[in-house]
């Protein structure tokens, strides 16, 4: 049985300084979750050890003494060196500590087997945790307690909203809330355009796209409501909303959306199976 980790003095180590960990490191931060002093981490370049100085994280030399000081760890570093980086750190990844990948597409199965156990998690969020609205997902391995997931929630939630799921999932969730900003940030640009086809000025036009995207969304998640019925909640008989449906459902819309999610669902088992 792996010892508990400490919930009321547990420090957070990240072994890499990238964009993704200052979001989460900012996150937890700001919500109050963790103090900065308990969040370490270490870079060569001065701007990424300036990024996270400037809120207090605590900054080392080199990855070797994040681990030693840390109780949680979270690799986050690009796919294509996470095996290296935790092969190197193994003889230091002692059962004690409570490990964490946010490595896109690496499988907790190649995790467990590079770190020598399995007391590992693997998150996945998505690009809006840079404004603390991150989709996240985690997946539990084979000795990561309930109370492990129950820490790493908490982290996580710093920065959005996260679920568990079965790892088997992962390449769906990839397609859906991996890739899913994208679809939505092309949504918001061609309503913008339509705007300004219709009239409208462009700054006016993409202002209007984005907070109704921002507020159709806030609408599914509190009202409690199916999106099937808020949409005829607004669809008048022979109304302006209608006659717009109906022209995205000529066009295929929903067949589109559906399609979209699942050729990056296998596009991501198609790498991962490449790899």
């Amino acid at each position: 049985m792996a010892i508990p980790i400490p919930t009321d003095s547990f420090k957070v180590g990240f072994i890499g300084a990238g964009k993704m960990a200052e979001s989460i490191a900012k996150g937890v931060v700001k919500s109050g979750v963790l103090p900065a002093s308990r969040i370490r981490t270490a870079h060569d370049a001065l701007h990424r050890r300036e990024a996270f100085s400037s809120f207090g994280v605590q900054i080392f030399d080199r990855n070797e003494q994040v681990v030693e000081d840390s109780d949680v760890i979270i690799f986050s570093v690009k796919p294509q060196v996470v095996q290296k980086v935790v092969s190197q750190l193994k003889p230091l990844l002692t059962e004690k500590k409570l490990l964490v990948s946010v490595a896109a597409g690496t499988k907790l199965s190649d995790l467990q087997e590079w770190a020598g156990h399995g007391r590992f998690i693997r998150v996945m969020p998505n690009t809006p945790a840079a404004v603390g609205e991150a989709a996240t997902v985690m997946s539990l391995g084979e000795t990561a307690s309930n109370e492990d997931g129950d820490l790493i929630a908490k982290l996580f939630g710093a920065i959005g909203k996260i679920w568990r799921a079965d790892e088997k999932h992962f390449d769906a969730i990839t397609g859906l809330s991996g890739s899913g900003p994208a679809y939505i940030f092309l949504a918001i640009e061609a309503m913008a355009d339509g705007g300004v086809a219709a009239g409208l000025p462009r700054d006016l036009a993409l202002g209007l796209a984005s907070q109704t995207v921002l507020g159709a969304a806030s609408m599914v998640i509190n009202s409690g409501k199916h999106p099937g019925q808020l949409k005829d909640d607004v669809a008048s008989p022979g109304g302006t909303t209608i006659a717009g449906i109906h022209e995205l459902e000529r066009g295929g819309f929903r067949g589109i959306l559906m399609n979209t999610v699942v050729a990056a669902a296998n596009r991501s088992r198609e790498n991962r199976e490449f790899r």
